[in-house]
């Protein structure tokens, strides 16, 4: 038996020089990227990714020959840790989302045409991807509903259907679709993926969608989410991923991994928020002391850090299962582990925020936009309540009613079989009783 909890010295290292990276060149950005269009921000970049690939922790998702480093999901689950701290990061070592989704996606479904023409190109930072599924007429927390078409005509497919919150899709040189091949088929077997250049006929990307996040009207810049119409869009009969109704297959080995990669990231957050509630209860005086002082402020610290540690430990559990027994086997583990850190980033950046007042509440601090990011973690890859939903009825499996409804910890109902089971024992008991009482003293 054997319990693990360190890291190889020498990946330690690449950790270190990340973090270090990443405070010191990519967190300034923060304060200037409103300034920047997305020509510029390319433009800074560029020597940032060099550094990464130098470093070789470019794409470390993706398996060597593919030009990553073929790491497994533990560390992969402690870059994105390091990475999550700030949203300029993942850009700078190729695993920026979508992109890294996609790549992934490429890497398993594609065919070896599909992985020279875009995967390629995608993973050295040549061209741009998006992942389009959710529809604004149906639920996304249930993509049997999905309504977008793509029927086979002759040696195309004809795609027709509306799109939104396809992330970076304003400013994609290409996007994955998601679309309904055989609406009789069963449910899981009703939609397939397609590759679908964004200067195709027929796609037309409306706008992005204001946001808590980006409340702001912009248009072409990453980290946007486009609105999309599909009209008579054609593609070759060569474009779809993998084969047809293959679609929620690859989309569960795309967001297995990927809500792991999201809940390490929200620990990013989370610490750097944590760091920053901590340094304002050292110096902030009021009501006869620092805050650092109150009871209050004290349960804040301690129960952000309690909350923080178990996210972690969570996650990186759940990341083990992954690498160890598959992605299958820790889907119930990552359904936890997506609700839980979601739950837990936003409560430490709320008390980060409330610890700095208004100073907290103004856009002088990062808090505020750490706050509306937080709350979209509660619907990304699925709503917090389908997971704890999931959770319970894969628990609820193995657990059966009592016989005549009876609870199994029923006390008079124990006692009664005890008794029966015991019955000498405590017979002989009883009358050693009686005799010490008639004995006296």
């Amino acid at each position: 038996m054997a319990w693990e909890f360190a890291t190889e010295p020498a990946f330690q290292k690449k950790l270190d020089w990340m973090s270090a990276f990443v405070r010191e060149k990519i967190w300034p950005l923060e304060t200037i990227a409103e300034d920047l269009d997305q020509q510029a921000l390319d433009d800074i970049y560029g020597p940032l990714q060099q550094e990464v690939k130098e470093q070789r922790l470019w794409a470390c998702h993706l398996p060597p020959e593919l030009g990553g480093q073929g790491y497994g999901q533990v560390k992969l689950g402690l870059i994105n840790e390091i990475l999550g701290s700030s949203p300029y990061a993942p850009r700078a070592f190729g695993c920026q989302a979508p992109d890294s989704g996609n790549s992934e996606i490429l890497a398993l479904a594609g065919t070896p045409e599909q992985k020279e023409r875009w995967l390629r190109p995608l993973l050295a930072g040549e061209l741009k991807s998006a992942f389009s599924m959710t529809e604004p007429d149906t639920a996304g927390s249930d993509p049997t509903l999905l309504r977008t078409r793509a029927v086979r005509d002759g040696d195309e497919y004809v795609i027709d259907g509306h799109k939104w919150f396809t992330s970076n899709g304003s400013v994609a040189d290409f996007l994955i679709v998601m679309a309904v091949t055989d609406p009789d088929e069963v449910p899981h077997r009703r939609a397939s993926m397609f590759i679908v250049p964004t200067d195709t006929s027929g796609v037309r990307v409306l706008r992005d969608v204001p946001t808590m996040e980006h409340p702001q009207e912009e248009f072409g810049k990453v980290g946007g989410h486009a609105e999309i119409r599909y009209d008579g869009v054609r593609v070759p009969a060569e474009n779809p991923l993998g084969e047809e109704g293959d679609g929620f297959r690859i989309a569960q080995h795309r967001l297995g991994p990927g809500r792991i990669h999201h809940c390490m990231r929200w620990l990013g957050v989370s610490r750097r928020a944590f760091d920053m509630l901590c340094e304002r209860a050292t110096y902030r005086y009021a009501q006869g002391s620092v805050l650092g002082d109150k009871q209050t402020v004290q349960n804040w610290i301690a129960d952000s850090a309690a909350q923080m540690h178990a996210a972690r430990l969570m996650t990186l559990h759940a990341a083990w299962i992954m690498d160890t027994q598959g992605v299958q086997a820790a889907v119930q583990d990552i359904s936890l582990i997506k609700f839980f850190g979601a739950g837990v980033l936003h409560d430490v950046v709320d008390r980060a925020l409330q610890i700095h007042g208004a100073l907290g509440y103004s856009a002088d601090l990062p808090l505020e936009a750490m706050y509306r990011d937080a709350r979209a973690a509660r619907l990304y890859d699925g709503a917090d309540e389908v997971h704890r939903g999931s959770v319970a009825r894969r628990i609820l499996r193995d657990h059966k009613p009592p016989a005549d409804e009876v609870p199994t910890a029923h006390v008079p109902t124990r006692r009664a079989a005890a008794r029966t089971r015991y019955a000498e024992l405590i017979q002989a008991s009883a009358d050693r009783g009686r005799l010490s009482l008639r004995s006296g003293p």
